[in-house]
């Protein structure tokens, strides 16, 4: 089997590169359409906006709807190529990301990704998780190349609520877990082909990067500053588990999030991040993996306040034919569950969400 490495083709990090960095996106085209929601914009579009025009830039500022859909996607798209933009840049979340990536690639254009928040591994890949109008999981979209630029301001991330980080880190603790699966399995990456030694390595030391910086790192974000290890799990939650998801593959874990779109609730009040926490916890139940590993992602989730048991999901008391709709989904056709080297059952995976959650509890007894 051949292997496929990819990566975006530059990776700018830094304090107030959005100031500093903005040579970087010239380079990509002088006409840009922008994307980001209201709120963003307020904390920081506007002021992103007038530092690209105080270069010479012209700016067409669209408003993020809110899910990365294909009418969304389909919509903006008309708008950048009536303007005739010469680029795309995606400012904000994992979704306006998601939806900047598909514009990009459907208007045959350049995007530039400018995360305001590390809680996604997101913005290098060349994929998007598209959604329902109303946020129900429906495929992944991939695409010919990956993001010409992916400029990330630690001064921006740094200000950002601390459980958007936590929940990068929890995004970014499953590239191993999935990836490490992905390999004992022989199975195939999210481009199609094997592992190479170097996704493994890039993998290997996400998860180092965050056991050993992760607390730190959350503090200095309360306290709404940049530090060594605050810029260390940055990276670690957005180059590092970019790189090692995409090219060392997903496994149960993101299965199991996506499994989640089906129920409706409190549960979506959680992020993408919480949501994935649960669903590593799961995938080392279904592995079977020793209890020191376990162990040691239950104690650090709580440390992080990331959800570990499913009172912490907003499924207390939930039956188990609902949890097996979670099941069902993430066993669909096509899912990643299905590059592991076991074939999971949907009742398997339901048996091993309610194991979770009583190991959990029976940890505090």
């Amino acid at each position: 089997m051949e292997k496929i490495f990819a990566s975006p083709s530059k990776y700018v990090q830094g304090k107030n590169v959005l100031v500093t960095g903005i040579s970087h996106i010239k380079n990509l085209g002088n006409k840009a359409l922008l994307l980001c929601d209201d709120i963003v914009w307020e904390i920081v579009g506007e002021e992103f906006d007038n530092n690209l025009k105080k270069e010479g830039m012209v700016v067409t500022r669209i408003a993020f709807g809110g899910e990365a859909s294909t009418s969304e996607i389909d919509r903006v798209s008309e708008i950048g190529k009536s303007n005739h933009c010469e680029l795309i840049i995606g400012l904000g979340g994992g979704k306006t990301i998601d939806a900047a990536k598909a514009i990009s690639d459907k208007l045959e254009l350049p995007v530039a990704v400018v995360p305001t928040i590390a809680s996604t591994d997101a913005p290098t890949s060349a994929l998007s998780v598209i959604y329902s109008d109303e946020g129900v999981f429906e495929r992944y979209l991939f695409y010919k190349k990956n993001p010409e630029l992916v400029l990330v301001d630690t001064a921006v991330v740094s200000k950002a609520p601390s459980r958007l980080l936590a929940s990068g880190i929890a995004d970014a603790l499953a590239t191993w877990v999935e990836g490490r699966s992905i390999i004992e399995a022989h199975g195939k990456t999210m481009g199609g082909a094997a592992p190479t030694l170097a996704a493994e390595a890039i993998a290997t030391k996400c998860e180092e990067i965050l056991f050993s910086n992760g607390l730190q790192a959350i503090q200095a974000c309360r306290a709404k500053v940049v530090t060594p290890a605050l810029e260390a799990v940055v990276e670690a939650n957005t180059l590092l588990s970019g790189i090692g998801f995409e090219s060392c593959g997903l496994a149960a874990a993101h299965a199991i999030h996506n499994g989640f779109t089906a129920l409706h609730g409190d549960i979506h009040s959680l992020t993408h991040g919480e949501k994935v926490a649960y669903g590593t916890l799961t995938q080392l139940i279904l592995e079977n993996r020793p209890k020191i590993i376990l162990d040691k992602f239950i104690s650090f989730y709580q440390a992080l306040d990331l959800p570990t048991t499913l009172a912490d999901l907003k499924l207390e008391n939930i039956s188990y034919e609902e949890l097996l709709k979670v099941g069902k989904l993430a066993t669909q056709e096509g899912e990643t569950i299905h590059q592991m080297a076991a074939d999971f059952s949907a009742d398997d995976v339901t048996d091993a969400l309610f194991a979770v959650d009583a190991y959990v509890r029976s940890l505090s007894c």
